[in-house]
């Protein structure tokens, strides 16, 4: 049995830039062993894997190594997937149940909008050795709700865009860590970037999920719900982010880079789209 897979650059406009993330669409919940192990062949940061139900569709993120409760970049291409494979109109709006609860993402003039929770942070003293593990002092230190992040506020983009970390130290610091500044460009009102040596993940290139946190966060300090972001690491990409009461609109573009084939191992309890004609590679 052959399952069509996906391969999608999220939050850019341009391919090899932005985050890649895998797509699967199943019309069966598939073995949870499995996911993982796809996840881990593709070798990105997450594969999202998508069953269609009544209402939209249940979706999972897995990293390489363990399956995440929230993934930006992997819904961003989960939608934008299913619009290309003709599974949504043009302007639809496509709900995702998921482990965080219900999310929306919404068409308009080439964005895809994401509807995620609002994840403020509170400011907390520095966890031990983190100025060290990041190699850089931080203004502030705030510990997210969802108790997964820290966010570092730095001195400038310059700072944020020169960090060397220590990988190893950070991974035992059983979090992520997000290392925000206001940014330097005209237009540009912060940028960040994230270190998740914790999920596997040493540097995530963009990450959307991080947003539900900085734009709260930036909310406080600028004294505004509208933003510009970039995320600038060697990728780099960049995010359009609205904070609305307890949620955070976090939008993107993205372009399928690869069409392809998985070989599913005898028995597994998956199955194909069967009204999505099978890809070859591009």
């Amino acid at each position: 049995m052959l399952i069509p897979i996906y391969q999608v650059d999220a939050f850019t406009d341009r391919p090899y830039a932005g985050n890649p993330a895998a797509v699967c669409l199943l019309t069966e919940p598939p073995d949870d062993a499995w996911m993982q192990d796809v996840a881990a062949e593709m070798n990105l940061s997450e594969t999202a894997f998508l069953v269609a139900r009544g209402d939209g569709y249940d979706l999972r993120w897995f990293t390489p190594t363990v399956e995440v409760d929230l993934c930006g970049h992997a819904t961003l291409a989960s939608a934008h997937v299913l619009r290309e494979t003709g599974q949504l109109a043009e302007d639809a709006e496509v709900r995702f149940h998921t482990r965080s609860g219900e999310l929306t993402a919404r068409f308009n003039e080439g964005w895809i909008e994401l509807d995620f929770p609002a994840f403020p942070a509170e400011i907390v003293t520095a966890p031990a050795e983190l100025s060290e593990s990041l190699g850089a002092e931080p203004v502030a230190v705030a510990l997210a709700r969802d108790g997964h992040n820290h966010l570092v506020e730095l001195t400038s983009e310059r700072t944020v865009r020169g960090l060397q970390p220590d990988f190893t130290r950070l991974r035992r610091m059983k979090t992520g860590i997000i290392a925000t500044s206001r940014g330097d460009d005209a237009g540009i009102d912060f940028v960040s970037r994230y270190f998740a040596g914790a999920f596997g993940i040493d540097e995530d290139p963009v990450t959307g999920s991080t947003h539900c946190v900085l734009g709260p966060y930036w909310q406080g300090r600028l004294g505004k719900s509208e933003f510009l972001a970039r995320q600038v690491s060697q990728r780099g990409g960049t995010l359009k982010v609205r904070v609305a009461g307890d949620r955070t609109l976090i939008a993107g573009q993205a372009v399928t880079v690869l069409r392809g084939q998985l070989t599913a191992p005898a028995g597994a309890a998956c199955h194909t789209r069967r009204d999505i004609e099978p890809a070859t590679h591009c």
